[in-house]
């Protein structure tokens, strides 16, 4: 569930200003103006989230690490909507019993902007 809009190739440079930050059990490298999908949450399009689990910021070709958190960073985003995942397909077998079951789900998720990075 952890698609983002732009390329890798974006984030190679070292000057560019990108964070790491953990959220549900699951990390993502960020910058400004990037949109990334988190595991929902109940809040309306156009409000604010705030990230304080930093676990790295680099600026300037410098890269601040945490131990394990980097002291006074956040990491502002604005929730753009909610986003729903592939569907994915849950099939059940017994052999010989005759017992077939096919069912699915889609996840849901919330896709965040990137506003603001503060080291």
């Amino acid at each position: 569930m952890a698609k983002t809009t732009d390329t890798a190739a974006t984030m190679a440079g070292s000057d560019h200003l990108y964070a790491i930050v953990a959220d549900g059990g699951r990390q993502y490298r960020v910058m400004e103006g990037q949109e990334i999908e988190i595991d929902f949450r109940h809040l309306p399009a156009g409000s604010e989230i705030v990230f304080d689990e930093v676990l790295a910021v680099s600026e300037a070709g410098t890269l601040t690490l945490g131990k394990p958190t980097v002291k006074g960073a956040k990491v502002k985003g604005e929730v753009v909507g909610l986003v729903q995942g592939d569907k994915l397909f849950v099939q059940k077998f017994r052999r010989r019993k005759n017992y077939r079951r096919r069912t699915g789900h889609r996840s849901v998720g919330t896709k965040v902007r990137i506003a603001s990075i503060k080291a």
